[in-house]
């Protein structure tokens, strides 16, 4: 009788925990293509796009006019998040977040077929910029939406661990890109990779309709959003009617704050995997491939420490982890060059390493943290809209201001003082916001999975 009784229950949770592993999988290849097609593009913007898409500009132009277009995604960013927020927090988080995984592979493909200034003219870059617009609009939708279902399917201990399956795509994405351009740079001549070579990184970002059709048939909503849905079909109503003007009216000031959490781990990032390769290649006569490799094994390294350090936020909260990681920042922005310009590949390494994990301390613990500070009605347009902010206003910006500094200056000071200025940015906005996994509910034993991130 007791085994009768028990037996349910125990087949109910044990079903739910093979649900959540397989959410947690598709979450993180979902994520990692996604990014992989997003970064793939900066890199070839600071070692392909120059020499491609501006053939007659001079080299420091050409990269200041490729680098041009991949801040085009990041303006996208935003709006992407606006968009997908609005309808994440109307209809469900994976509706929103499969359109944007199709968006992506779709774009990222077509720049794989685009034909260079040499067959096309000017078309080549205009066109170029429009399908890195549609990749910017894609990336913004697909974060808020692919983290708020790992998150939001998890118990509150387990919140900071889950959301890390998200964010693990972005170190993950940079060992791919690195890894094919890496062999396609290997296996071919320098004008074979140049004419053709390049394209197959971006051809491959096919592998992501596969997972965008197990999402689609396979994931269910959140049981957030899906309690949401029944308290607003009870009384006849929509979820919420504006959830963007709502989350702007009610939450700007935490929309603003949690833009910064991100400002450090952004500048840095987007300095290493994109603008300090163009400075070691043209400035610093550097080899293209030692450095891409070391960027892989950079990332390789650094995907441990953004799961423990959101794993470790479910212990001792998710401030002081972001807290540690943005002085560590502050404090690497100018040891971090002064290896870099040593022009010495294993110092040149433990520069990129080291600072990529203080940024992977900051961005562990985000996912989690910046959806538990929005109500659950308004939850996608307020992640999003944070995220995408710091994109557009610093990562899209930063190999392009690099560039700039260094070019006006002739050193690299200014851009330890900008990446410096970040980290503060970063420790003052956590400073100010308000700790969301207190230790009440930490030491929570009826915390359930689906319990409310208010």
């Amino acid at each position: 009788m007791t085994t009768s009784a028990v037996q349910p229950g125990t087949d109910a949770e044990a079903q739910r925990k093979r649900r959540h592993r397989k959410l947690l999988a598709a979450g993180l290849f979902g994520s990692s293509i996604e990014w992989y097609d997003f970064f793939l593009y900066g890199t070839a913007a600071a070692l392909v796009f120059p020499q491609v898409f501006f053939p007659e500009q001079s080299p420091l132009i050409a990269t200041l006019l490729s680098f041009s277009t991949f801040w085009a995604g990041f303006v996208a960013r935003p709006i992407g998040g606006i968009v997908a927020g609005h309808y994440g927090d109307k209809y469900g988080r994976k509706p929103a977040v499969v359109v944007s995984l199709l968006a992506m592979g779709l774009a990222t493909f077509l720049i794989g077929l685009l034909p260079g200034a040499a067959s096309i003219g000017v078309a080549a870059p205009i066109i170029l910029v429009f399908l890195r617009f549609v990749q910017g609009l894609a990336c913004g939708g697909q974060w808020g939406g692919i983290v708020l279902l790992l998150t939001e399917s998890s118990g509150p201990k387990r919140r900071g661990f889950s959301g890390t399956f998200g964010q693990m795509g972005v170190p993950f994405g940079v060992v791919l890109g690195n890894a094919v351009l890496l062999g396609a740079t290997g296996a071919l001549s320098n004008e074979a990779f140049l004419s053709w070579g390049w394209r197959v990184p971006f051809l491959a970002s096919a592998l992501l309709f596969p997972i965008v059709l197990y999402i689609h048939n396979k994931v269910e909503d959140t049981p957030e959003f899906r309690e949401l849905q029944e308290e607003a079909k009870k009384k006849r109503e929509a979820v919420v009617n504006a959830p963007l003007a709502q989350a702007i009216r009610n939450h700007w000031r935490t929309i603003l704050l949690a833009c910064g959490l991100l400002a450090a781990t952004n500048a840095l990032f987007y300095i290493s995997i994109a603008g300090v390769l163009a400075y070691g290649t043209e400035e610093l006569g550097m080899s293209r491939n030692d450095m891409l490799a070391v960027s892989l094994l950079s990332a390789g390294l650094t995907i441990g420490v953004v799961l423990w350090s959101g794993h470790i936020s479910d212990k001792i909260g998710r401030r002081p982890m972001i807290l540690i990681g943005a002085a560590a920042i502050v404090l690497w922005a100018f040891p971090y060059f002064m290896l870099v310009n040593t022009t010495n590949i294993v110092l040149f390494f433990v520069a990129v390493t080291v600072g990529s994990i203080f940024q992977s301390m900051t961005y562990g613990p985000v996912a989690a943290y910046i959806g538990e500070l929005f109500a659950p009605n308004v939850r996608y347009s307020g992640a999003s809209m944070s995220y995408q902010l710091a994109a557009v206003t610093v990562s899209g910006g930063t190999p392009f201001i690099m560039t700039a500094l260094i070019a006006e200056t002739g050193s690299t000071v200014p851009v330890s003082i900008f990446i410096a200025l970040m980290g503060l940015v970063t420790l003052l906005s956590a400073w100010k916001l308000r700790e969301t996994n207190p230790a009440e509910v930490r030491g929570d034993p009826t915390a359930i999975p689906g319990a409310h991130l208010h």
